[in-house]
């Protein structure tokens, strides 16, 4: 199994701890998808040529024996333009050769472009909407670097897997690689020696034997799939056929027979049944139910969450869940550009969690894993959650262990604390059941938009600190009880620049010196506020963050007996968010007022009547520094 190390040098030990922390937790995910990579790929996310038409159904006729390091044999492709146009592209590494190119009985001119690209010329233009399809007939030893076909050994025995996340389909087949079209159905047509089987996406239509000592393996996927995710997988695998889930689906594994031969694999396998059933509770009904969720052993390191069959290279029950999470936010619906990898791996990332609060481990256990999780993501100051379109041609920056998988997953985390467990689950299926995002591509703003149907919580701040921004904050927490009465005083500092604050509920524990709990969400929306809560009970301490849900590093909480009422009053004017983005709120005026924006060199850009509750809309604003007036005061606010 080969893996992927992060090295920190550090004398502190938290830094430590959490280097190895991404090596024994994060080596098997991120090792799976950073396998695959072409830095001279003309567009990242999508190819300009080939936007002008829908890719709907693709038959792969192919020959492959395991113990060949070559592919030949051709791909039917049905498309229906969506424009007329006179030629056509697919994407296809040039270290393939292409032979001919027939379309309606007749042999059509093309090239192979050095930018991994095949163009067909057409007779005549193809008329928009009309379905049309041709034939590629192709052969050769696809490419090395990038590890998308890979052939080795196992137990003795040859094997052949494929690994195209995110550009290595074309390495071994004609496609289109865009994430704006995913492919309707996929027909498998694998021609082998006898003695192997072939393990792939969708349903085992059928196996025939041929002569002479030859097999034709036929899948077939009717669900849409990414490129990316179609895959197949050959050696001489034990095929274990089961069930799984109520009402009962088909759950198919290919294993290799010293997997089969060994009892814990085989009990973890097993165990996927058991995870299966929590998943369809919490995030909805497994999406593929047609067809099938099985394994496909393979000879890469870790796991590769392949449509109804994931790729595994071992058998640990976290893989399991990551691998089998990805089924829904991954597959079902998948990042609509590698700059929101998060929307892939923060949630299979989150699927881990629910995996270890739910199954695997008793509450000391799981605390100390979100410790873990939150001291390796704090472990530097800095880094988006968010690609950046610079970074799209660095793997490390796609697949960061510390970024798009911890910290991804943990925003996951801290979307359920802001919405309470139970909407947010609901949140969770509504928003891969929708009919513009299931089976679809989608984007972090679909995500926000979905929650905030769902919710009515507008998660736009949110996700500007935590995914678009970098960094985290650290709070100094204060308090003092009087009476029945308890005050808090909330501070915050933050680790990088590009966020000037966060807006978040603070998780707060109170314990009494009867052993009396009480929990508080404190809703802190600038810096410095002041909160009171009512406990019945004489305070023995405070605990903030009690159960890691939110991402903080070294905050302290201290009672701080020179507190006041004063200072409460003090506080109850406030303007928030600051910085904003498109309205702004005012705390502390409970009547009509008239206010006033001015630019910060004193101009004044408007006057208005405050109407308490309502929201101030400055989506007009440029960004830039104003002041903010009303009755004596005077606020500089920033607007994003």
């Amino acid at each position: 199994m080969k893996h992927f190390y992060l090295l920190i040098l550090s004398i502190v030990t938290f830094q430590q701890i959490s280097a190895q922390h991404e090596n024994i937790e994060m080596k098997s995910f991120r090792a799976k998808e950073m396998k695959s990579f072409t830095n001279k790929m003309i567009a990242y996310n999508t190819n300009p040529n080939t936007l002008n038409y829908d890719l709907q159904y693709q038959r792969m006729d192919v020959s492959l024996d395991p113990s060949v390091y070559m592919i030949s044999g051709s791909v039917t492709s049905h498309f229906k333009p969506n424009q007329s146009m006179s030629n056509i592209y697919f994407d296809l590494s040039n270290a393939l050769t292409v032979s001919q190119v027939t379309y309606h009985n007749q042999s059509l001119p093309f090239q192979q472009l050095t930018t991994k690209e095949v163009k067909i010329d057409f007779p005549n233009a193809l008329p928009a909407n009309v379905l049309d399809s041709l034939t590629i007939q192709y052969s050769g030893t696809p490419p090395t670097a990038n590890n998308a076909f890979s052939t080795g050994s196992q137990g003795g025995s040859p094997i052949l897997s494929t690994l195209s996340e995110p550009y290595g389909a074309q390495d071994w087949f004609p496609t289109k690689q865009s994430m704006n079209d995913k492919i309707e159905q996929f027909d498998f047509k694998i021609t082998t020696p006898s003695q192997y089987n072939v393990a792939a996406n969708g349903l085992l239509m059928s196996e025939t034997i041929l002569p002479p000592g030859q097999k034709l393996t036929f899948w077939r996927t009717m669900y849409p799939t990414a490129a990316y995710l179609i895959a197949l997988s050959i050696t001489n695998y034990v095929k274990i056929t089961d069930t799984m889930g109520t009402p009962p689906f088909p759950f198919i594994n290919y294993v290799y027979p010293s997997t089969a031969n060994n009892t814990m694999s085989m009990a973890n396998i097993n165990w996927t049944k058991q995870i299966m059933n929590t998943f369809e509770t919490y995030f909805g009904p497994y999406p593929f139910r047609n067809e099938k969720y099985g394994h496909m052993e393979f000879g890469y390191g870790g796991g590769m969450e392949h449509q109804t069959m994931s790729s595994m290279g071992g058998w640990d029950k976290g893989l399991i869940a990551h691998e089998l999470a990805h089924q829904w936010f991954g597959d079902k619906v998948t990042c609509g550009a590698w700059n929101d990898i998060w929307l892939n791996e923060g949630f299979a990332t989150f699927g881990a969690h629910l995996a270890n609060e739910k199954l695997l481990m008793n509450n000391t256990e799981f605390m100390n894993f979100l410790l873990s999780e939150k001291n390796y993501i704090t472990s530097l100051p800095d880094g988006n959650v968010y690609v950046a379109d610079a970074n799209l041609n660095n793997i490390n920056a796609i697949f960061n262990g510390r970024l798009s998988y911890s910290k991804g997953g943990y925003v996951v985390r801290m979307m359920k604390w802001i919405l309470g467990e139970t909407a947010f689950y609901q949140a969770l299926k509504d928003y891969h059941a929708r009919p513009a995002l299931a089976y679809n591509y989608v984007r972090t703003t679909d995500l926000k938009n979905s929650v905030l149907q769902s919710t009515g919580k507008d998660l736009t701040e949110f996700f500007n600190d935590w995914i678009y921004g970098q960094g985290y904050p650290t709070y100094d927490i204060r308090w003092k009880q009087t009476g029945n009465q308890i005050i808090f005083k909330a501070s915050q500092t933050q680790s990088h620049t590009s966020v000037s604050f966060y807006e978040m509920p603070l998780p707060i524990k109170v314990t009494g010196t009867g052993g009396q709990i009480a929990y508080f969400a404190l809703d802190n929306t600038v810096n410095n506020q002041y909160f009171t809560q009512t406990v019945t009970f004489p305070v023995s301490s405070v605990e903030f963050n009690y159960e890691y849900q939110i991402i903080e590093k070294n905050s302290t909480v201290a009672q701080d007996n020179t507190l006041s009422t004063s200072d409460i009053n003090k506080d109850e004017f406030a303007l928030y968010p600051n910085p904003a983005k498109n309205e702004i709120n005012i705390k502390g005026i409970d009547r009509a007022t008239d206010f006033a924006i001015y630019f910060i060199d004193g101009k004044l850009v408007r006057k208005e009547v405050y109407q308490p509750g309502k929201v101030i809309n400055i989506s007009e604003l440029i960004p830039g520094t104003y002041i903010f007036k009303v009755k004596d005061k005077n606020i500089k606010f920033l607007k994003k």
